[in-house]
């Protein structure tokens, strides 16, 4: 009986700073969606390489996520993935990638496929998982895909600014997956203008081009204006709650995705689904850090 979720992703060692002086230290990553399903009591299996240097202080913070399976974290040597966020008072957030893990090894999670309900990709490194190796997975899976874009368009050099670069072959990797998930300059990255906000019009003839390669529905992250949800014959921008405080915006993409995993694992449709999505990032926006993110979550939990 499958009654899991499959989670794909990196786990981060993040520095974030502001204009103003504040720093935030902290483990992130994929651990963000973890958190919250692990919040939500939903079953998961963790697919990630973890930094030896990071083992204790993740193993600190999960210890207590009763429903997380470890089967898939899989020890390297080295420092793990560690990353500088930089978020300006205007403009697109800078993120430099100091270290980096390797990519995963697919056999675990094409072993575990019969388990799963849904499988979710974040890209959260670039270098999570070779193309090759994630077109074995897609191939070999029987329950719907969730891919989440994310840090796919970025640059891969070490210590510097990443940029955000055109991603033609995007298709390759939507292929066979049932939903997408991408900010609007990750969309535009898609469409070959990283450095153009793409108009609302592309954002259509995009969703027709995912349609096409059976992708169900494709969200598009507006920061404080919400999402754009694109199901076929349908479009909707869901707006966002006004949040009360703004402390840090780290992770809200991350708790949208997970919020609307759960409710189309549920059965319910995408439009009901991100729109819970969107209500836990709203208030994810008010937090800071793994921790808060599975309270959040759990508090959730308890009112379900």
């Amino acid at each position: 009986m499958r009654t899991h979720f499959g989670l794909i992703g990196t786990i981060t060692s993040d520095v974030i700073t502001f204009d103003s002086g504040r720093s935030i230290k902290g483990i992130g990553g994929i651990l963000y969606q973890a958190a919250v399903l692990c919040g939500l009591r939903e079953d998961v299996f963790l697919y990630t390489n973890l930094g030896e240097e990071l083992e204790a202080d993740v193993e600190d913070m999960i210890r207590s996520w009763s429903t997380l399976r470890r089967d898939g974290i899989n020890r390297v040597p080295g420092p793990g993935n560690q990353v500088h966020l930089h978020y300006p008072e205007r403009g697109e957030r800078i993120e430099t990638l100091r270290s980096a893990v390797p990519p995963l090894d697919p056999r675990q999670i094409i072993e575990d496929m019969d388990k799963l309900k849904m499988l979710v990709l974040v890209v959260n490194s670039g270098f999570d998982i070779e193309l090759s190796d994630w077109r074995k997975i897609v191939h070999s899976a029987s329950c719907p895909i969730w891919l989440d874009i994310h840090s796919l368009p970025l640059s891969r050099t070490l210590n510097t600014p990443r940029e955000y670069l055109p991603l033609p072959e995007w298709r390759e990797w939507a292929e066979g997956v049932s939903f997408i998930q991408a900010n609007t300059i990750e969309l535009a990255s898609m469409l070959g203008h990283p450095d153009k906000v793409p108009s609302r019009e592309e954002m259509f003839e995009f969703s027709e081009t995912a349609f096409e390669l059976g992708i169900k529905a494709v969200f598009v992250t507006l920061g404080k204006d919400g999402v754009l949800a694109l199901i076929k014959g349908e479009s909707k921008t869901i707006a966002a709650s006004a949040a009360k405080e703004v402390v840090d915006t780290t992770g809200c993409g991350d708790v949208f995705c997970i919020g609307t995993v759960v409710g189309l694992a549920a059965g319910k449709d995408p439009l009901t689904s991100a729109a819970f999505g969107l209500r836990l990032a709203s208030e994810a926006v008010g937090i800071k850090g793994i921790e808060e993110t599975f309270l959040l979550a759990r508090n959730h939990q308890k009112r379900r």
